[in-house]
């Protein structure tokens, strides 16, 4: 499978630019796309779902335009949006049958087995008797997840997974993507959560003000911020001056004051230790520094 976007644009009505000449091509597995809230992450991933047209630009789907393949690309589609909702006075598993009928599973015999199949891999069998909208936060994402894979699709858009998930929760639904990425199919992952990209995504993409300021694996853009993170351990105004001067990263309690995380682009101080870079110091660094220089 692949995506290629191509001089994508989108502009609302009242003028704002929710997409910039947008260029990505996204291949077989688990991409991310990242970005603050408010960067263009849910436009885009409403028009490749076909929710919504572009002002200009072109989308194609293993060679099918978008624009005129709209019916064949959407039946390969599997979404989730981050505001996805359930029929109230649906059971668990009469919600994913319903799905399941609306993915084109005739079958009755076959479409409960892959109902009762999908209940065991995200682990809801044992709830399938009580109402979707019953749920707690976790087991209504997992849920949404399996509507969206029942149909076997070859192009999956998670948008915004985690958000208001706990620590468990997010494990979870990490791990049950992470199992889903050793298809053959694209799996995108649209999120602001850093932590969601990190731990399962090959390639990603970083938008900012509607516009692609980088496009590549995450371990190149953890390359970028190398020799730019910094740990210390500091109090009174010494700490409010780091604050106030550095986008810091964490900042951890200790006897004397506070150990803390943080970037910059230079850095001289013979009390700071220079550390290893994790995405997350990489995201920040980049937006700070390099994205508004581009």
């Amino acid at each position: 499978m692949n995506i290629s976007i191509q001089e994508l644009n989108k502009v609302y009505d009242n003028g704002k630019h929710a997409l910039s000449n947008i260029n990505i091509e996204i291949e077989n597995g688990m991409f991310g796309l990242l970005g603050p809230n408010g960067a263009g992450k849910s436009t885009l991933m409403r028009i490749l779902v076909t929710l919504m047209k572009p002002t200009s630009g072109n989308v194609f789907v293993n060679n099918m335009d978008l624009s005129i393949n709209r019916g064949e690309i959407r039946d390969i589609l599997g979404y989730l949006p981050q505001d996805f909702r359930f029929f109230t006075k649906l059971k668990t598993w009469e919600f994913l049958d319903y799905a399941a009928r609306l993915s084109g599973i005739r079958n009755k015999k076959q479409r409960h087995e892959k109902v009762d199949m999908w209940l065991e891999k995200v682990g809801l069998f044992d709830v399938r008797e009580r109402n979707a909208d019953k749920l707690s936060g976790g087991m209504k994402r997992r849920l949404g997840i399996a509507q969206a894979l029942i149909g076997d699709p070859k192009i999956l858009v998670v948008d915004e997974p985690t958000t208001g998930l706990d620590p468990e929760e997010r494990i979870r639904f990490r791990n049950l993507m992470s199992d889903m990425s050793n298809q053959d199919a694209i799996i995108i992952l649209s999120t602001h959560i850093v932590g969601d990209i990190s731990s399962i995504c090959n390639n990603m993409a970083l938008l900012d003000g509607g516009k692609l300021s980088y496009n590549g694996s995450p371990e190149d853009l953890i390359k970028l911020s190398k020799g730019h993170v910094w740990q210390k351990e500091t109090s009174g105004t010494e700490y409010d001056k780091l604050k106030n001067n550095y986008p810091v990263i964490s900042t951890i309690p200790t006897d004397h004051g506070w150990n803390v995380q943080f970037v910059a682009d230079s850095y001289s101080d013979a009390n700071a230790i220079e550390i290893e870079p994790t995405l997350e110091h990489a995201y920040v660094y980049f937006m700070e520094y390099i994205s508004n220089e581009n």
